[in-house]
């Protein structure tokens, strides 16, 4: 399965795509901006274990985002369970290099659109660390909306600030 972008594709991760991650995942910019999971430094032994992971999921959550036939970046959606089966959280991430391209904004489209298709879901949320405008913008420019700041939420790299809310709902 491959979405089409104006920019790349979103694909599923495969073999192969591991020397790609760790070039682009293996960077403290990018790694500031997402949860601790994310490792860092990122080693060839995280990628094989990412893509064995993604690589068994059914039907697709995560997306490697690919931009001349490299996979640069990812996107993917965590399903909501129990009161929350009907919601996602989705997320994405860039390598820098590709930074202000508008690449992440068309990935979430085309994840967005690929979660109301396929999936039996109804909500999509996203957290963004609000000392990280660029990622609200993304979410603003795929139509998600501000729905609330939790003050003082999020701790990263010795760093507290607030997380910003967003969400797209299904009509």
């Amino acid at each position: 399965m491959e979405l089409t972008l104006a920019r790349g594709t979103l694909r599923p991760w495969r073999r192969g795509d591991e020397p790609a991650l760790v070039l682009h995942a293996n960077n403290r910019s990018v790694w500031l901006n997402l949860r601790d999971r994310f490792p860092h430094p990122y080693t060839a032994k995280d990628a094989d274990e990412w893509i064995a992971h993604a690589g068994s999921q059914a039907p697709v959550l995560n997306f490697a985002i690919v931009v001349d036939g490299a996979a640069v970046g990812g996107t993917g959606l965590e399903l909501g369970t129990d009161v929350y089966r009907r919601s996602a959280e989705v997320g994405y991430w860039l390598g820098q290099p590709f930074w202000g391209r508008g690449i992440a904004t068309e990935a979430l489209r085309a994840v967005t659109d690929y979660a109301f298709t396929t999936l039996d879901i109804c909500r999509l949320e996203a957290g963004v660390f609000a000392w990280n405008p660029a990622s609200a913008r993304v979410l603003e420019k795929a139509g998600y909306v501000l729905e609330g700041r939790s003050r003082l939420a999020v701790t990263k790299a010795g760093r507290t600030g607030d997380r910003l809310l967003y969400a797209l709902v299904r009509s």
